[in-house]
């Protein structure tokens, strides 16, 4: 993962590619183009902070397969519609499916300079939350079926005693449960495991 951000630009107008760059270049913002969709795809690393801003009508895959493609590759980062040919019904399509803005051309130089600067930031909390997320999510996957049933009683709050009972175990048994559940997730504690999967939304 890189450790600057960086702004993809896809959008098959060459004038329009090399003033964004200029744009954000003068405020000290790396960006890098693409002429098409399938060129941005060949290179693009889902791995790392950036932010994409993609026109709608392109040669081959347009705009909006272009972010069902991001979507699917599981990369966490903001996308910026910004097209000539926009409407309402594609503004709402774009933002039902986790685009941030959709910016109309000719757009003002001001309003893409804050939208980007703002983004970048929230591109870094949201690679980081990502990167966390994903961890627990495979820290999950070591576990047993019967630690899983372990944990989701844990989850509802219930004491050891009662779990064991519920599942016909020593309360020893269930603390040496406990105990590698703990292990194998890293966990700091089971409460902070616990509120790590319900911040996340898993299920166990």
């Amino acid at each position: 993962m890189v450790t600057e951000p960086v702004v993809h630009i896809v959008d098959d107008d060459d004038d329009v590619r090399q003033s964004l760059v200029f744009l954000l270049e003068s405020v000290g913002v790396q960006a890098l183009t693409y002429p098409d969709g399938d060129a941005f795809l060949r290179e693009f690393d889902p791995g790392e902070v950036a932010v994409v801003i993609v026109d709608v009508r392109m040669p081959g895959i347009s705009g909006f397969q272009l972010q069902e493609r991001l979507l699917e590759m599981d990369y966490p980062g903001p996308v910026v519609f910004c097209s000539a040919h926009g409407d309402i019904p594609m503004s709402v399509r774009a933002v039902t499916h986790g685009a941030v803005d959709f910016l109309e051309k000719p757009y003002q130089p001001q309003r893409m300079l804050e939208l980007v600067q703002a983004q970048l930031e929230q591109a870094r909390a949201r690679f980081a939350e990502h990167a966390d997320r994903r961890a627990v999510r495979e820290r999950l996957r070591t576990l047993t079926p019967r630690e899983r049933e372990v944990l989701r009683l844990v989850i509802e709050g219930l004491p050891s005693q009662v779990i064991a009972r519920r599942l016909g175990a020593s309360i020893k048994t269930i603390d040496v449960h406990r105990a590698r559940i703990k292990a194998k997730t890293e966990a700091d504690s089971l409460g902070a495991l616990v509120r790590d999967i319900l911040l996340h939304r898993f299920t166990v």
